[in-house]
């Protein structure tokens, strides 16, 4: 990236125009939100048939969220240089995630023991029907452990890629960063800098789709308000109460968590990332922000390698808004058909829920499956009886997913500051509105202002910043060279 000389500095000195409202992604995010809801509500028809707009967005996401997680896992590792401290950030971070999840579900099972939300409905068995499950969990069946964990094994690496199988895509990133390590970073870079040249354009891709995401947001909640309304609310106000409430308070204790293990204020953090978490409720999905998540987390003192790895793992085992929610749904169900489960039969349906519960993201139905599971352990309600809660489901997508997210957010500062790979000054440049690294401005679309604030730095006696948090200075990584036959070289991305 150029930096600017020092006249332009001086020229930039210059009071600057400050950014019109309108402008603001936050700002247009919020009004698509708000269009939704009022298209969906008083035209439900026009609102149903919006769905292609968010389900556009999300797809042009999920197209770059493959070879980025690639690219950033391999980079990232390459950068740090040591194996076994990638494997101490993955082993860490699994038993943050189990932790974090047993918690969730426990928690979860105390407000259900506690609210009662399904008591008093007196469901009777012969009135359900089988369909309505089946076609929204497509006849699948949950996975067992075994099955699962060799479902994380690529049979193809491409085919990971073509599936956009996020686990087997990270499964084999960590080996590829790691051979990268073992053979020698001096030997490896023609291939660094060519996947850093990559990654550079695969952020400038996302910074363009982010301009639509307002479009994105707005389709997505036309859709849900239309096709599903608010007069659901009534029919499952105590569930819904009972889900929100819980997540409010589980969301005051990573609060806590954050600021206790990486002295993170965790209401700065959602300022920072206010845009994100909007989008993510707007769209009902985690996935449509997580590249914009890592390179926010990135730019606030985490280190590429930790981001990577932490967040598309916990994207898979560290959904604790889910976890919440499945057990007060496991005990309305029970509750609705008559069952007051034992402390015996509760504790052997947290254990089915903390294996089942794993790899529920991007499943279609994946909550109705992690239920599923239960009438086969307990034999306390019938297979049909999950399809009670199709109402309600989508209605929860809001709760899931803030708390998801944040979880994620939260788990990757902590095991950052576990594994010493965090930087609590960068931090709170970032939370001050500064952009700490390069790739960062790319991804951001704020390449001008990132060399602006740059010149400032070096001009004032401080260290250039670098491409990414914990890897080189930008000038350290060759840019990818290719030429004509006869042709001198060029850059493909000239400074």
């Amino acid at each position: 990236m150029k930096i600017p000389d020092s006249a332009a500095l001086k020229a930039s000195s210059a009071p600057q125009k400050k950014k019109r409202l309108y402008k603001s992604l936050f700002f247009q995010i919020l009004i698509a939100v708000v269009a939704g809801v009022l298209i969906g509500h008083f035209w439900p028809t026009i609102g149903s048939a919006l769905r292609p707009l968010g389900d556009g967005f999300i797809q042009l996401i999920k197209m770059i969220i493959a070879p980025l997680i690639f690219l950033v896992i391999v980079t990232g590792i390459s950068a740090v240089g040591d194996v076994k401290a990638v494997g101490r950030v993955g082993v860490k971070a699994l038993l943050y995630f189990t932790g974090a999840t047993l918690f969730a579900l426990v928690f979860g099972l105390i407000v259900g023991n506690i609210v009662q939300p399904g008591a008093g409905l007196n469901i009777d068995p012969a009135t359900l029907s089988q369909d309505a499950l089946d076609a929204k969990t497509g006849h699948a069946v949950p996975k067992d452990a075994a099955a699962f964990l060799l479902d994380v094994i690529p049979v193809s690496v491409i085919g990971a890629f073509a599936n956009n199988s996020l686990l087997q895509v990270l499964f084999f990133s960590v080996f590829f960063g790691a051979a990268i390590v073992v053979i020698g970073r001096e030997r490896c870079l023609p291939v660094i800098s060519l996947m850093e040249t990559v990654l550079e354009l695969i952020f400038k891709i996302m910074s363009w789709i982010m301009k639509v995401a307002p479009i994105g947001a707005f389709g997505a909640m036309a859709f849900i308000i239309g096709q599903y309304g608010v007069g659901t609310l009534g029919t499952y106000a105590l569930l819904i109460a009972s889900c929100y409430g819980a997540a409010i308070i589980f969301i005051g204790l990573l609060f806590l968590v954050a600021w206790g293990f990486a002295r993170v204020p965790l209401w700065q953090f959602l300022k920072y990332t206010r845009e994100e978490f909007l989008l993510a409720l707007g769209t009902a999905s985690t996935e449509a922000v997580m590249p914009r998540i890592m390179t926010k987390l990135t730019n606030a003192g985490c280190s590429r390698a930790t981001t990577g790895l932490v967040v598309p793992t916990g994207y898979s085992f560290n959904l604790d808004g889910a976890a919440i929610y499945l057990s007060i749904s496991l005990l309305f169900l029970a509750q609705a058909f008559g069952h007051n489960l034992d402390l015996g039969q509760q504790l052997a349906a947290l254990g089915v829920l903390l294996l089942t519960s794993k790899g529920m993201a991007g499943v279609p139905g994946s909550s109705f499956l992690a239920l599923s599971a239960m009438p086969a352990a307990l034999g306390i309600f019938p297979v049909a009886g999950v399809a009670l809660l199709l109402g309600a489901d989508r209605l929860m997508d809001s709760m899931r997913v803030v708390v998801n997210l944040l979880g994620n957010c939260v788990a990757t500062f902590v095991v950052a500051k576990w594994e010493g790979q965090f930087d609590r000054s960068v931090m709170v440049r970032a939370f001050n509105g500064e952009i700490t690294n390069e790739d960062t401005a790319i991804m951001l679309g704020k390449e001008d202002v990132y060399a602006q604030q740059e010149l400032e730095r070096i001009s004032g006696g401080q260290e250039p910043s670098p491409k990414f948090r914990g890897g080189p200075a930008a000038d350290a990584i060759p840019q990818f060279e290719m030429s004509k036959p006869g042709k001198p070289t060029t850059p493909i991305c000239p400074d």
